[in-house]
């Protein structure tokens, strides 16, 4: 069967169907509507995509359900463009597509709301999201609906969505999905930008990007054709921006902090086996039920509480200008920051003078891995001949290279100190606060 003759493709732009922001109908088909029904699909409908982010953006309440759909529909364009591509349908059946097409809208179905910064945490017992999707799809519906309706088994879609997959095809597709051009970004940057009413990630040519999709040299993952390669210095430009004003704003990251520190304080009586099974509302009830401590009730009433109560930045420290603390706070176990913070703490209660009491003062600090690397290769023609010639982006493109790695790692990832609004003004009259948050990281050092 050709590609074009799948059901959803077939029905791309027929009438009918979901509509979501900002005005895009997703077609559906009945075997597509089944699984939205099923039970994992609609525990989304209940997670935010965002988390945190709606207490400095209001507007950001979508759900991962939303984003699923949204997914799926730009893996049919993706389908659509690369059918021009004589290697890919050479490699990719129809049923691969097939495949495809239904990891696409399933690839976040393990998510559990506020997960990602939990799982930075990197605590025993809470598992990473994507380790509970193949239980997930073994154990539910979903199981017996891919073999009826899609002849799937859970273990190919598995290999897909986690990039697993050693075969031709499941390898090229799995760049679908998680890749420097992937459906999963392309939907999540514009969306999330739609609904915290920025502009940001929305200024890129997704159209214009489409139209480039190739495969690479290899004919082994996603390439562009030169003709897009402005569309995707754009994208790469939409990425650190969003890192810098949404994502990593500083206010999204005190409470990215605040949720973890509560979230160490109560790591004892948390039960992950019900966290990860949970939707927004029961997450909240859930953790706060666990919190058996003073500290950790105040930390996440200011969250989840009637009041938000967030903590302020009293300072903070970019790589370019203080790389010795970024080299030794980068990356740090949670553990190990933590004890950072309140060893920080008692050392400015003694030099200050003022009582700061555990827990009213966190470090938060970058992870070390880089978030907008860009690795995509580039298929051009040169010459009188018109040789076909294959460059890597970041050669090529001297803003991405400059956006990716100079800027980034340079100015957006800062370690900061968040503290409770009655210690604020200690902390930031303190003398020698950099040299005293240096010991502090330094003393818990391997």
């Amino acid at each position: 069967m050709p590609l074009a003759a799948l059901p959803e493709l077939a029905n791309l732009h027929a009438d009918g169907g979901v509509r979501i922001p900002p005005g895009t109908t997703v077609p559906l088909t009945h075997r597509v509507r089944r699984l939205l029904d099923t039970a994992p699909l609609r525990r989304l409908a209940s997670v935010r995509q965002l988390g945190l982010v709606s207490l400095v953006y209001p507007g950001a309440v979508h759900s991962r359900l939303e984003h699923s759909l949204g997914v799926y529909r730009l893996a049919l364009d993706f389908l659509m463009s690369l059918q021009h591509d004589e290697r890919f349908c050479e490699q990719v059946t129809s049923d691969d597509a097939a495949a495809f097409i239904v990891a696409a809208l399933l690839h976040d179905i393990g998510h559990w709301p506020y997960c990602h910064p939990m799982e930075d945490m990197g605590l025993d017992g809470m598992p990473r999201h994507e380790t509970l999707m193949p239980t997930i799809l073994a154990t539910s519906e979903l199981g017996s609906l891919l073999q009826e309706d899609w002849g799937l088994s859970v273990d190919r879609l598995a290999s897909l969505i986690l990039g697993t997959a050693t075969d031709p095809a499941g390898r090229i597709l799995a760049s679908l999905l998680s890749g420097p051009i992937d459906v999963d970004k392309m939907d999540y940057l514009s969306r999330d930008s739609l609904h915290a009413g920025v502009p940001y990630g929305r200024h890129f040519d997704q159209e214009r990007l489409l139209a480039s999709l190739c495969l690479d040299a290899s004919g082994q993952t996603l390439a562009i054709t030169d003709k897009g390669r402005t569309a995707a210095e754009l994208m790469v430009f939409a990425r650190y921006v969003m890192f810098s004003e949404v994502y990593w704003h500083h206010a999204v990251r005190a409470a990215t902090a605040m949720l973890q520190r509560a979230v160490w304080l109560c790591r004892d009586s948390i039960a992950p086996e019900a966290l990860v099974q949970s939707d927004e509302a029961a997450f909240v009830r859930l953790l706060t039920a666990s919190a058996d401590s003073e500290p950790a009730k105040h930390l996440l009433q200011g969250l989840f509480g009637s009041h938000r109560r967030l903590y302020k930045r009293a300072a903070a420290f970019d790589a370019g200008s203080h790389p010795e603390l970024h080299t030794v706070l980068a990356g740090l176990p949670y553990e190990r920051l933590a004890t950072a913070s309140d060893r920080l703490a008692e050392s400015l209660s003694q030099t200050t003078g003022k009582s700061i009491p555990s827990g009213s003062l966190i470090i938060d600090a970058p992870p070390a891995e880089r978030e907008i690397e860009f690795r995509l290769q580039v298929r051009g023609r040169h010459g009188a001949t018109g040789e076909v010639r294959w460059q890597p982006l970041a050669e090529i493109s001297p803003v991405t290279q400059a956006l990716a790695h100079r800027q980034f790692d340079s100015l957006v990832k800062q370690v900061r100190l968040f503290v409770r609004d009655d210690v604020v003004e200690t902390i930031q009259n303190a003398t020698g606060l950099e040299e005293q948050l240096l010991e502090a990281g330094r003393s818990v050092m391997a």
